[in-house]
């Protein structure tokens, strides 16, 4: 069984017993952490239900593994994006991570680097995107700064999680070597 289909199982069993919903939401993946409360984003807007903001919004949830699959196991990021976008959600770190992610695999290097920002902004704890954003820091010749994004990792997650030691393997290999994250 894959592991995105095991969490999914894992998280949709949590939420049918009742149980809490648990993960590492700082360190992204396919379970979303909470958007960011800041309170100058509700500013001006009419107060809504916290369903919007619930993680266990479970249309939200559903969109999320959905788009999250069609990224690692399906690898087509122009409809992950589409539905990433879809769950009206671009302020949370983990969707505008991995809509950055997405256009970086689709070579929209541009593009990308405004969702990962967006994503920081969101949560600057974000340890996926700091990982990912480093990535894209190592594929653009930026070492300098993608060293910067894994000294981040080190400090929010350790030298032993799976984000640290994914940059600091791309940091590794030879400069210009073509290499594809």
């Amino acid at each position: 069984m894959s592991k995105t289909r095991f969490l999914t199982l894992a998280v949709l069993s949590a939420a049918l017993a009742g149980g809490p919903v648990i993960s590492a939401y700082a360190a992204g993946g396919d379970n979303p952490s909470p958007p960011a409360s800041d309170s100058s984003s509700t500013k001006g807007k009419k107060a809504k239900k916290d369903k919007s903001s619930a993680i266990d919004d479970q249309k939200f949830l559903s969109g999320y593994h959905a788009a999250y699959a069609t990224i690692y196991d399906r690898h087509d990021y122009t409809s992950a994006i589409a539905q990433l976008k879809a769950l009206g959600q671009d302020d949370r770190a983990d969707v505008a991570n991995l809509i950055g992610y997405s256009y970086r695999k689709l070579g929209d290097y541009k593009v990308s680097q405004i969702w990962y920002e967006r994503a920081l902004k969101a949560d600057p704890a974000h340890v996926r995107t700091w990982q990912y954003y480093g990535l894209w820091q190592v594929e653009q010749g930026n070492r300098d700064q993608a060293q910067y994004h894994l000294s981040k990792i080190a400090q929010l997650a350790g030298t032993s999680s799976d984000e640290y030691r994914s940059l600091a393997a791309a940091l590794e290999k030879p400069p210009g070597t073509g290499l594809v994250y």
